[in-house]
């Protein structure tokens, strides 16, 4: 534990979270509550003093998530969507995917995107809306990977490999799924 609890550490966030960096201030008034904000480019998590290490790390990682998943759900438009899919490329693909036109869709209920790569068109589907930045930005990332290799072989996911968050997102979209199939969850949505 730091000498003063009233600390304030800078660091690096972690990767693929899309924030240039965290800010952890420690508070001895707050006993229990964690919160965090963005202030320009970084990130401010509060939290009490008495937090072990291995608890602040914790806490950063879900609010950081909590955060992402508030800002993803200011829905991106199709143009947006577009923009996001180059910076994607750019960014862990050397720009080779380029696709023609990304949009949102609402005729896809069994998947989460798809890519018509004759076309270069990628459609995601509205139910991602509103899911972590990161999620949206893995099924992105696995419709412009078909840009670029086609069908699902080991060259496929060597490309997504690049992208640090892919077995989280996976998992993430993996207990979507679960969740779905439950049968006290379909129940409460028919009453």
């Amino acid at each position: 534990m730091p000498a003063d609890p009233q600390r304030s550490v800078t660091s690096k966030p972690p990767r693929g979270s899309g924030t240039s960096a965290v800010e952890v201030r420690r508070s001895a008034r707050r006993s229990r509550t964690v919160s965090a904000y963005r202030e320009g480019d970084r990130t401010i998590v509060l939290i009490p003093a008495r937090m072990s290490e291995a608890e602040e790390k914790r806490w950063v990682t879900v609010m950081l998530d909590k955060l992402a998943a508030q800002e993803s759900r200011s829905v991106l438009g199709d143009r947006e969507l577009t923009e996001r899919a180059l910076h994607l490329s750019d960014q862990y693909y050397g720009g080779r995917a380029r696709p023609g036109s990304v949009r949102w869709v609402t005729n896809q209920n069994t998947r989460w995107g798809s890519c018509t790569p004759s076309e270069g068109s990628i459609r995601l589907s509205h139910r991602l809306q509103g899911m972590p930045e990161y999620v949206v930005d893995y099924v992105l990332l696995h419709e412009l990977a078909h840009l670029l290799v086609p069908g699902h072989g080991p060259g496929f996911w060597r490309l997504l490999e690049a992208y640090p968050r892919t077995e989280r997102a996976r998992g993430y979209l993996e207990g979507v799924v679960a969740a779905d199939r439950l049968p006290h969850l379909q129940d409460a949505r028919e009453e």
